[in-house]
């Protein structure tokens, strides 16, 4: 039986129709790379390539083995990558990534599923949108983000609600700051959120507001107006910040519970139908 490396340094050589830069690729030796090849001619007892001192060509024979070989080696990549899956321990907890002004909801999430599941570890971690998308995407499973959108692409959705962004957080200096109500034109350079379209007659500022609380740093240094939800202004008190309701048009942030369908255990979709549950009622 020809062994994985012979197969894979006659394949290499066949795409590249070149014996040094298979050898490159696989970090070995040219003359490695020769015999490799030479070994599995002799135990197919076929020649697969015409060699002359300036070119390689595949005969009719490696022609034909070609295609079977790159699926030989397929299977055994694929093999590796869920061998590598099961080798590591499965995760006890169940963890969930929310946005901070998403915090009730969460909270709400976590009392039913524990109501629900009595003996299962949750763990809550506040995060924006990097934070949550960084966890999806590097998380083999046990691992569900409370995010706005847009969602990253590949991942299941569900439970979807919308916050409205009623105010306008300004810094305390600004003149806007003790106006009775403000439109988004009026704003000067306007922070956005992740998810939110900039709104006609707008500027926008450069940086991109991955959750409305952690942005109000932005608003107290200047670098722009930012819409916030009712939330902050019912929670944050801060002497560098004033809050104007807004009027006109209201932006929203769309939000959802996002996960990896493919690997998403019981604990994983219990929690999923406890979201869809809590927006039902």
């Amino acid at each position: 039986m020809a062994v994985l490396r012979d197969i894979e340094c006659f394949a290499l050589v066949a795409r590249h129709l070149s014996f040094s830069r298979a050898a490159a690729e696989l970090g070995l030796s040219q003359p490695a790379v020769s015999q490799s090849v030479a070994r599995l001619e002799r135990e197919l007892g076929l020649r697969l390539f015409v060699r002359t001192s300036r070119s390689v060509a595949l005969t009719a024979e490696g022609s034909a083995l070609l295609a079977p070989a790159e699926a030989v080696l397929a299977q055994a990549s694929a093999f590796a990558v869920e061998a590598a899956r099961l080798a590591v321990p499965r995760e006890t907890a169940l963890r969930l990534v929310y946005a901070p002004i998403a915090g009730s909801f969460a909270a709400r999430l976590a009392r039913r599923l524990a109501a629900r599941k009595p003996g299962l570890e949750m763990m809550l971690e506040a995060g924006g949108w990097s934070a949550a998308t960084k966890a999806l995407q590097h998380a083999p499973s046990g691992v569900a983000a409370l995010m706005s959108s847009p969602f990253p692409p590949g991942f299941a959705t569900a439970a979807r609600f919308h916050v409205p962004l009623s105010h306008l957080a300004l810094p305390a200096a600004d003149p806007l700051s003790t106006a009775t109500t403000v439109t988004l034109d009026r704003a000067g350079r306007l922070l956005l959120p992740r998810g939110m379209p900039l709104p006609p007659g707008t500027r926008p500022a450069p940086e991109v507001v991955d959750d409305p609380a952690v942005g109000l740093d932005l608003v107290a240094a200047g670098r722009g107006a930012l819409p916030v939800p009712q939330l902050l202004v019912d929670t944050v008190r801060r002497p560098d910040v004033r809050f104007v309701r807004l009027s006109g048009p209201i932006p929203r942030l769309t939000f959802a519970l996002v996960w990896r369908a493919e690997s998403a255990g019981e604990d994983v979709m219990a929690l999923v139908q406890g979201a869809q549950d809590a927006l039902r009622r």
